[in-house]
Parts: C-alpha cells; sequence; structure tokens
C-alpha cells in the first residue's frame, strides 16, 4: 500500500486526484493539506483522511507518507516538491511542473538526485481515446501520417472576464494561463497520439489587455495571451496546426482533432461536448466509420471511467507500477521539461514575431 499526502486538498484535487485515489487498492491517502487548518479538517472529514494539516512542511515530514502529491498554484510547486524531496518521498506534481521552464529544469534535476519516484499530471498520455488512436495511427490505419489539425477551446482562459479565484493568472509570473495549462495539456495530448513535435512557429495574440472580474464592476490588467495559433512539424514528417482560442465559456464545443494520412483520415470529437480533450472519451472515426474504444484500453474501475477522475487514475496506476518496479513514470518531470522546453519554444516564436521556425 503506498500512503499519500495531498498538498491542496481542497481545490482541483478535491474532485479529481482524492477521487481518483480512494477508487484505486494500490493507494491510501493518508493526509491532507490546505492553507488553513479548518478547510484542511473539512477535507479530511469529507475524505475519510487521518491526518490534516495547514503546514505542507508537515505534511511531507510525515512518517505515513510515502508520496506527496502537489495539486496547489503553479507558483507554489517548487517549494512543496523541494521539500518533499528534502524527505526522500516520491512525488506527483500537476502541471506545470514550474512556472517556465528554468524552474522545471531545477525542479528535475533535484528529483532526479534525489532518487525518488517523479511524475507529472499529463493525464492525456493516459486517455484510453488517445491510446487507441495513437495505435491506430501506429497500425498504419490512415497510411502514412502527413497532417495534424486541432482547434480547441480553451475558456474560461482567454476572455474578457474571469472568476476572481482565477484572476491570479493574468499574471504571467504565475506560470498559469490559456499557454501552460490549456495549449500545455492539448499539445501533450496531440504527441501521445501523433510524436513529437520538433518545431514551431507560433502567435501569441491578446485581446484583452484589461479583464473584468465576475460579479463585480472591477477590471485588472491582463499580461497573459488570448489565444494559441501554432503551426508545426511532427517528428515523423506531418505537419501540425493548432488554434486553441480562448473566451468567457462555457467551452460549447471542446475539441476536434484531425489526422489526416496517406490513405485516410481520422477524426476525433468529444462524446461530452465542451470536454476537453485531456479529460474525457472522444467519438473517434475513420472515413464515415465509426470506432468504438475497446474495453482493454480501460483499466480504471467501472465507478470513476467517466470525467476527470478517470484519466488521473489510469495516471495514478501508472505511478504504482513505477514505484513497485523501481523505475520512473510517464510522464515523469523529464517528460514534464520536455513540454515546458515545447512552450518556452512557442513564447520564442510569438515574441519574435517574424514567423522564423524555432526547434
Amino acid at each position: 500500500m503506498i500512503r499519500v499526502g495531498v498538498v491542496g486538498a481542497s481545490g482541483w484535487a478535491d474532485g479529481s486526484h482524492l477521487r481518483a485515489l480512494a477508487a484505486l487498492e494500490e493507494f491510501e491517502v493518508t493526509a491532507v493539506a490546505t492553507t488553513n487548518q479548518a478547510s484542511a479538517d473539512r477535507a479530511a472529514a469529507a475524505h475519510g483522511v487521518r491526518y490534516a494539516f495547514a503546514d505542507a512542511r508537515e505534511l511531507v515530514r510525515h512518517a505515513e507518507v510515502d508520496l506527496v502529491v502537489v495539486s496547489v498554484k503553479a507558483s507554489g510547486h517548487a517549494a512543496v516538491i523541494r521539500a518533499a524531496l528534502e524527505q526522500g518521498k516520491h512525488v506527483v506534481s500537476e502541471w506545470p511542473l514550474g512556472v517556465d521552464e528554468s524552474e522545471a529544469q531545477a525542479l528535475t534535476e533535484a528529483a532526479i538526485a534525489a532518487g525518488v519516484v517523479h511524475a507529472v499530471v499529463l493525464q492525456g498520455h493516459h486517455s484510453p481515446s488517445a491510446r487507441f488512436a495513437a495505435d491506430l495511427v501506429a497500425e498504419g490505419r490512415i497510411g502514412a501520417l502527413e497532417s495534424v489539425a486541432l482547434m480547441a477551446d480553451g475558456a474560461p482562459w482567454g476572455g474578457s472576464r474571469l472568476p476572481a479565484e482565477l484572476v491570479f493568472g493574468l499574471d504571467p509570473a504565475e506560470g498559469t494561463n490559456i499557454l501552460s495549462i490549456m495549449a500545455g495539456h492539448f499539445l501533450a495530448t496531440i504527441e501521445r497520439v501523433a510524436g513529437p513535435l520538433v518545431e514551431v512557429t507560433a502567435r501569441l495574440p491578446r485581446t484583452h489587455d484589461r479583464v473584468l472580474i465576475t460579479g463585480t464592476d472591477r477590471t485588472v490588467p491582463n499580461g497573459t495571451p488570448s489565444h494559441v495559433l501554432l503551426h508545426g512539424l511532427m517528428d515523423c514528417g506531418a505537419t501540425a496546426s493548432v488554434v486553441v482560442h480562448g473566451g468567457n465559456g462555457p467551452a460549447r464545443e471542446g475539441f476536434r482533432l484531425t489526422l489526416i494520412g496517406s490513405e485516410g483520415t481520422l477524426t476525433a470529437t468529444p462524446t461530452v461536448p465542451g470536454t476537453f480533450i485531456h479529460w474525457g472519451d472522444w467519438d473517434i472515426r475513420i472515413g464515415d466509420e465509426a470506432l468504438t474504444v475497446p474495453d482493454t484500453y480501460r483499466t480504471v474501475p467501472a465507478a470513476i471511467q467517466v470525467g476527470p477522475p478517470a484519466n488521473i487514475a489510469a495516471f495514478y496506476q501508472e505511478v504504482a507500477h513505477a514505484i513497485t518496479e523501481g523505475r520512473q513514470p510517464h510522464p515523469s518531470f523529464e517528460t514534464a521539461l520536455r513540454h515546458h522546453r515545447l512552450l518556452a519554444a512557442i513564447a520564442q516564436s510569438a515574441a519574435e514575431d517574424t514567423g522564423r521556425r524555432v526547434a
């Protein structure tokens, strides 16, 4: 049994990580931490957890914690991760790993030096739909892959208004915006299906210099993109075209992924309209033929096979195997660093505004 402590248990982790971990027999959540004792106690009571802390450092030092899950704001990842590594604990970090490439590299080097298992939650890598689509491409069902195109909703990022709890992301230094969060997850999922991007040309338009705080008449300055526009080249030689368009939401379509091969075209759309590409199931077609994802691709308990916890649970199964087998899981911190470098190349290309391709 792998004993888990979750830092940031009252936010995103409440409906995703904690639900996924509770459904998996390999894990026991023994501790939670939030920013204050009252919310930590509530989270512990809601999920039947023994220990609750208002200080993440107490959680990472606890003898009944083997694996630390870091699910706080991206700008807070580094401090918690370093504290866990100093205690020799295995670490799972939410994406993004750090606020930028430099911080991600430093954390990756520290994790390797610590000799622990380290993983990042790019759950699209473990999507049954993405894995099935990847196998269809690898088997040559559409011939040689020639072109990849994605149109995806990035709301609520990039719009003219934001809820108060997300306003912090308008500061680029926080590392939480439509490029890092939405495009980061979407591109990781595309690469799971079609292989890595090797060069990019990009634009990051900022439509709104100020953003309204939802439910108020107050606006705040915005230093982050509203949309992500990308052309690129895949390692296999195929071209890539990606548009992540921001907005106020809710996302209505979700995404449309098109893979054009020499012998056919594969399309994928969300089974539940408005669902992000890394969250839920896809409706997959090759030409006019609808394909069903075989049950063999679904490894998590039936109770969590729908919604965000499903792919996160599959990710944790990989983490459990890695700990048992004494290896690194996928995606590891090293995988995360590679994706941070991709985002840095996109930002560099957009900043130059010359159309130059960036490796």
